[in-house]
């Protein structure tokens, strides 16, 4: 393991090396529209930026209305052209595909079989294809994989509920699916019955979704095959939904699966690449860390830890957030990292809650530029919309792109959400345009891409003395860089001197400043504009 870090640290050095011979590092002071020229990928490894695709509603290549496969292979150049610093792409490095399994749903998180493509999404010819891209371009490809429940149309349900009704306890699937008697029922857990014979089914979020039964090894060992048949076809990891329905109400159960399922696909694929959804406070998140990455849930939605700050609340809480939960996935495990976002396809789209594109500007550098591997909903580098509001779907939540041609699919089956509350620009419109929110993620991503410390290093918190200005010093291979956020709207200054936690480092220059205003140093003071990051050297 020792070697393997060693030799790490040597390609990174050499790559840092290669490209500061090319200049593509200088840090130059007060120039507004500082150009960022081609590099190559300075680490390669599993810190990225991660975009979601809902894929029903991303690119549709053939006209029938449903996004697919081939329509995300098609759109690929706009995720990654291959240089993830060329200004042509967003320069994501990694892709999480909403479940493609044949479903009864047009959400497909209830599995009718986990070995058959959703016909619409295309074929597993496809799936190969799209994953061989991705490894030819240095991005991974995780897909989502439910496998708490299924659908009650899987044929593994049918099995069960005919073994049950015919007391058959011969029939393989007899325990196949977590289920009690009526006395035993337990409160806080979701039932539904088996006509005819006292039988309860555990189904935690609805009747057409039975949880399967984890304490049958059959159960364990197919769900491994599931996974191990997408890693033959090239996927790289995935993206576990629901991980603490394993087990539902007792979280050190669940995790102790997970250890295991993690290490049995390591075995397969020492590589995998993997995050957990637990849908919940950190102390019960970092039960799962020792065995996967989860996604941060403080950080999300219109209440959240970055809009919050983005909104001009107290910037501290942000930073002693972050400093202090990156602390506490190190001593959960030193390989672990944060996964920030903003929304996902649960959640009510994040450019709703902000008054001005400011504001979703500023909320973009907070969870952007911070630790570990960012996630993008597909559409928020454009301002996209959705809310559930009072409706009982969540496809309000996950709309179709908006390309500006006909690659464009329709919106989900149940769409309500009024037209004129989304934007009424495109992709076709926003890349002409030099000041749109699409250009500020292009270019905030390469910001990212360009300091590998941003994903990667150890993050101190910074106070300034100002409610809405404070930051981080950031270590990372024996550097420091100074990472500082105005959250105001309003320009602030602060000085160096006068700023709790830098522990004596001094930063000379301005290497990047992103947001509505520009940064300046002189001397040991720092001005920063309004709604702006800035990282020093």
């Amino acid at each position: 393991m020792m070697k393997k870090i060693k030799l790490l640290k040597v390609l990174v050095l050499l790559s840092l090396v290669a490209v500061m011979a090319l200049g593509t590092l200088s840090c130059k002071k007060n120039k507004e529209e500082e150009s960022l020229p081609p590099m190559v990928d300075p680490v390669n490894d599993n810190y990225r930026t991660f975009y979601q695709i809902f894929v029903g509603s991303f690119a549709d290549a053939n006209g029938d209305g449903v996004g697919d496969l081939r329509g995300i292979i098609d759109r690929f150049d706009y995720l990654n052209d291959g240089n993830i610093n060329s200004g042509k792409s967003l320069g994501v490095q990694g892709i999480w595909l909403s479940p493609i399994f044949t479903s009864p749903s047009y959400h497909k998180y209830d599995a009718k079989d986990y070995y058959a493509l959703d016909w619409r999404f295309g074929t597993e010819a496809d799936l190969k294809e799209l994953a061989e891209l991705c490894k030819e371009r240095n991005v991974k490809l995780i897909l989502d994989l439910a496998i708490n429940h299924t659908s009650n149309q899987h044929e593994w349900f049918l099995q069960f509920k005919e073994a049950r009704i015919n007391g058959d306890t011969e029939n393989k699937y007899y325990d196949y699916y977590s289920c009690v008697k009526t006395a035993d029922k337990q409160g806080g857990v979701s039932y539904q019955k088996i006509a005819g014979v006292d039988c309860w089914y555990e189904c935690n979020f609805s009747g057409n979704m039975p949880e399967l039964n984890f304490d049958n090894e059959e159960v364990r060992n197919a769900m491994l095959e599931v996974a191990k048949h997408y890693l033959e076809l090239g996927v790289d990891g995935f993206r576990f939904d629901a991980v603490k329905y394993i087990y539902y109400g007792d979280t050190a159960k669940s995790a102790e699966f997970w250890e295991w399922y993690m290490e049995e696909l390591r075995k397969i694929s020492p590589d995998i690449y993997c995050v957990g959804e637990c849908w919940s406070g950190d102390s019960e998140i970092l039960s799962y860390y020792g065995s996967m990455n989860c996604f941060a849930f403080a950080m999300a939605q219109a209440e959240g830890v970055a809009a919050s700050a983005a909104k001009g609340g107290q910037i501290s809480k942000y930073t002693n957030y972050i400093e202090s939960f990156q602390a506490q996935i190190e001593e959960k495990n030193p390989e672990g990292m944060l996964m920030p976002f903003l929304s996902n396809h649960d959640m009510d789209r994040i450019a709703g809650c902000f008054v001005t594109e400011n504001y979703m500007r500023m909320a973009a550098n907070l969870y952007l530029l911070a630790p570990g591997s960012s996630v993008i909903y597909y559409g928020e580098e454009l301002g996209m919309r959705g809310s559930r509001g009072s409706e009982s779907t969540d496809a309000n939540r996950r709309l179709a792109m908006l390309w500006g041609d006909e690659s464009t699919p329709d919106d989900p089956t149940g769409t309500t959400y009024p037209k004129d509350k989304q934007i009424q620009t495109t992709v076709s419109d926003q890349e002409k345009d030099e000041n749109s929110l699409y250009n500020y993620y292009k270019k905030l991503i390469s910001i990212r891409h360009k300091h590998p410390a941003i994903a990667r290093g150890t993050y101190n918190a910074v106070s300034c003395g100002e409610k809405n200005l404070g930051g981080f010093c950031i270590e990372y291979e024996g550097g420091t860089i100074g990472l500082f956020h105005n959250n105001s709207t309003e320009e602030l200054s602060f000085d160096l001197g006068d700023c709790k936690g830098l522990d004596g480092n001094t930063f000379k220059t301005v290497c990047d400043y992103i947001g509505a205003g520009n940064a300046k140093i002189e001397g040991t003071v720092v001005t920063v504009g309004p709604q702006t990051s800035v990282i020093l050297k």
